[in-house]
Parts: C-alpha cells; sequence; structure tokens
C-alpha cells in the first residue's frame, strides 16, 4: 500500500487486494472510518462534494470499485466470479484492514450499495453499519420485473448478456453511452453532474478493459450474485448491522417501491429517508446528501 498527504487533503492509497487487484482509494479525515463506495458508471468522484463534510470528526475513505476508476480491471474470468459481488466486497474490506480499520460504517450508492450489502453479510463483524442509497435488494428487483422496471433498467439486461455484443456496441460509442446514463435522470431538465465530471468518468470509462469489466459486473449480478442471494435467503441470513436506506423522491427507486419495507426482510434494523432528487443524489444534490448521510453516522458513532 501507498500513501501520502494529511487530515485535510485527501491521501491517494493503492491497495493490492487478495486475488491481486488493484484498489484505488483517497483517504481524507481522522476518526471512526466510513467507506463510501461509488456506482455505475461512475467513479470514487461522484463523493468529491461530499467527502470533505463527512470528513469533520471522522475518516473517510472513498474507493473505486475492481473494474472502476483508478482501481484494476482484471478479465473476467468464464465463470463471472471475479466481478461477483463477493470478490469485491472481498477487495474493500481488505483495503479497510491495510489502513488499520476493523470495523468502519458503509455507504454504497448504486453498485456500490450492492457490494455493500455483500460486504455486510460476508464479513458483519467488520461492518457497524450499512446505507444503500437509490436501490433496492438486487434479487428483489430481478424477482420484480415488469415493463416499468425492464425500460428503465434496460441496461441491467443488456450489460448481463454473454458475448462481446454489449461491449462492442458501447466501444463504438462510448461518450454517447456515458451520457445516456445521466442524461433526464435529475430534478429539472439537463445533467445531473457537470459536464466536467462527465468527461472525467470517460477518461477511464472509454477504454476496452474497462467496457469488458463492467460489464461483467452487470453479468455477474444477474447469475453468481443471484446464487448467493438466494443461498442467504434459504439460510435466513439477514445484515445484523443497522440498515439506513436513501432514495431520490424521484427516482425509479423511489416512486416505485416503499424502500424501507422492501429492504426490512433483508436486515434486522432497517430506517431511511428520502432526498429531493433523482438516481444520483450525492452529485445532483450534495449539500443534502452530506446533510442526511452525516446524521445518520453521528447517530451510529454515538450509539452505546
Amino acid at each position: 500500500m501507498t500513501r501520502g498527504g494529511d487530515a485535510v487533503k485527501a491521501a491517494v492509497v493503492t491497495h493490492r487486494s487478495g486475488d491481486g487487484v488493484e484498489i484505488s482509494a483517497e483517504v481524507r479525515g481522522a476518526g471512526p472510518a466510513v467507506l463510501l463506495l461509488h456506482g455505475y458508471p461512475e467513479s470514487r468522484a461522484m463523493w468529491d462534494e461530499v467527502a470533505p463534510v463527512l470528513a469533520a470528526g471522522r475518516t473517510v475513505v472513498a474507493a473505486d470499485l475492481r473494474g472502476y476508476g483508478a482501481s484494476g480491471k482484471p478479465s473476467p474470468a468464464p465463470d463471472h466470479s471475479t466481478y461477483a459481488k463477493r470478490a469485491m466486497a472481498a477487495d474493500q474490506h481488505s483495503l479497510m484492514a491495510s489502513l488499520g480499520f476493523d470495523r468502519f460504517d458503509v455507504v454504497g450508492h448504486d453498485r456500490g450499495a450492492r457490494v455493500g450489502h455483500r460486504l455486510a453479510l460476508d464479513h458483519p463483524e467488520a461492518v457497524r453499519s450499512l446505507t444503500v442509497m437509490d436501490v433496492v435488494p438486487t434479487l428483489h428487483m430481478f424477482e420484480h420485473v415488469d415493463r416499468a422496471m425492464a425500460a428503465t433498467y434496460f441496461h441491467w439486461f443488456f450489460l448481463a448478456l454473454d458475448g462481446e455484443l454489449p461491449a462492442r456496441l458501447i466501444e463504438a460509442a462510448p461518450a454517447v453511452w456515458l451520457r445516456s446514463r445521466f442524461e433526464g435522470r435529475c430534478v429539472g431538465d439537463g445533467l445531473p453532474i457537470s459536464e466536467q465530471r462527465l468527461a472525467g468518468y470517460q477518461e477511464w470509462f472509454a477504454t476496452a478493459e474497462a467496457i469488458a469489466a463492467t460489464c461483467a459486473d452487470y453479468r455477474a449480478a444477474a447469475t453468481v450474485d443471484l446464487d448467493a442471494d438466494r443461498a442467504d435467503r434459504e439460510r435466513g441470513r439477514r445484515i445484523e448491522a443497522p440498515l439506513f436506506a436513501v432514495w431520490g423522491s424521484e427516482s425509479y427507486v423511489g416512486r416505485s417501491f416503499d424502500v424501507p419495507a422492501v429492504w426490512a426482510p433483508y436486515a434486522r434494523a432497517v430506517s431511511g429517508a428520502a432526498i429531493h432528487s433523482d438516481h444520483y443524489m450525492a452529485e445532483e444534490r450534495p449539500a443534502e446528501t452530506a446533510a442526511v448521510l452525516a446524521r445518520f453516522l453521528d447517530g451510529v458513532e454515538t450509539a452505546p
């Protein structure tokens, strides 16, 4: 692991996980640790306006998932295990251990929330609390597919297709694909992120290895991740840590589900809050998002 910086300026760290994948992260602040995990097709940069606020009184680790941002992008295995949420969660557990944190809070948005879900199940001793942002469980989503879900989340089914077709089509126009993931997904017109942020995402995403890796993430979600989730349900395994669900009031998730009620069978203690935004709340409404997260984390950290 390499590290530099101080408690005010973010320190960039690189950690090699158990199966050799390099995981890149930024660390700032001091105190109880919180791990921030991003969604698709983003990187840890999605937290740039939120992380400094949360770093008042705590250590904030904003990490790139394997396959994303500055982290390693290994070639996908035929059995989909390379990008299983179990492997991605193990990366983050190993990263936090390397930083000296054996117990920490996890905040995940979109794909990061799904990695956080698996992290809380596989490493319950390490996860003090889990915040999931604008998601309901993967298993619930796949078991409740209707026309509205399929239209809104068509990329789940497209990216999960076997073979090279999804990657080859995206490689033909990566900028168009990236923009399509954000356009119209905000309160009002335009994009929920800045053009500069979009360009930053395009810089790492527009490579063959990144496109293949991120497609593999969705392929794993539709196969081995579902197998793991069903096995947990059959054994009656639930998240032991307090679970805080946050959703955009104008997002598909917020408009389509009673979010805390959906999460209730998956965790022992669930609470929640809505933010006036669409899906990308940390970028569309960073101040409100930071405030909501800080209030929850303050409560967890001061609980007896």
